[in-house]
């Protein structure tokens, strides 16, 4: 899976404007660090109780304490990569 994607992203054709200041693969990463974040806030979701008198654990799992902030984080940094990266 992960090498179609690679074959797929590496059969982008770049037409660089020279007036645009970012190329077609920057874009592409941008989407790519957003679905990051997206995923990150999805697992970050979730966890309440129903009745606001009854205290509920599930909050504080793993998956939302560490998981999604680390992938949240990492998005961010993604994206500041790819606007970064000169192609």
């Amino acid at each position: 899976m992960i090498d179609n994607l690679r074959k797929k992203f590496s059969n982008v054709e770049d037409q660089h404007d020279e007036k645009m200041p970012l190329a077609m693969k920057n874009y592409v990463l941008i989407a790519v660090g957003m679905v990051i974040i997206l995923i990150g806030l999805l697992l970050m979701a979730g966890g309440g109780s129903d009745d606001p008198n009854v205290f509920s654990y599930e909050m504080f799992s793993w998956r939302r304490i560490t998981l999604a902030p680390i992938l949240i984080v990492g998005g961010f940094a993604f994206e500041i990569y790819a606007l970064m990266k000169r192609f």
